[in-house]
């Protein structure tokens, strides 16, 4: 007797699609990612069919990619969707549990400012051009620079939101697994 498998609890409604955190930076780094797979494709494409690869591709995707990778990860922290060590939120009363949330707030907080700083310290001590394109160097530096201060705005959010609230998902997780969503 062959058993059949219902992929209908497996399909996706419109109702579960919830689609309202998405903001701006979320299409910033799509569009980003976007360009990023359209220039590998392109290096690919030009160095195996044609036998003549452009220049400019390798190192273009490289900043591509810490383009992508920085704007995303001021996605991650609106979303608070960083990894997190959740073994001492575990075993800690409530009241502990919001205070280390609240230190690990303040601390992030901290690490993406003095980040932000240092890179605009960076970007403007950098005068290197790029190797394939007349572009300075420093470009990079500014978006990194600003995707930090980015995330630091972010930051102060979400710290704000957590003493307001007295909630997040590690401080009570039970709250969150039911929804699913931040407060």
């Amino acid at each position: 007797m062959s058993q059949q498998t219902d992929n209908s609890d497996l399909a996706i409604t419109p109702e579960e699609e919830d689609l309202s955190d998405v903001q701006i930076d979320d299409y910033l780094v799509l569009g980003v990612f976007w360009a990023l797979a359209f220039v590998v494709f392109l290096q690919f494409f030009t160095r195996y069919v044609l036998n003549n690869s452009l220049g400019w591709t390798e190192e273009i995707a490289r900043f591509l990619l810490i383009g992508v990778t920085f704007i995303g990860a001021i996605m991650a922290v609106r979303k608070e969707s960083h990894i997190a060590v959740e073994l001492f939120y575990r075993y800690l009363p409530r009241r502990g549990r919001f205070a280390l949330q609240i230190a690990v707030d303040l601390i992030a907080l901290l690490f993406y400012a003095v980040t932000a700083w240092l890179c605009t310290q960076m970007a403007q001590k950098t005068q290197q051009m790029m190797v394939s394109i007349d572009v300075p160097k420093s470009v990079v530096y500014w978006i990194v620079a600003a995707c930090f201060f980015a995330m630091t705005a972010y930051a102060v959010l979400v710290l704000i939101r957590h003493l307001r609230t007295g909630s997040s998902r590690l401080i009570d997780p039970e709250t969150f697994a039911v929804t699913g969503k931040n407060i």
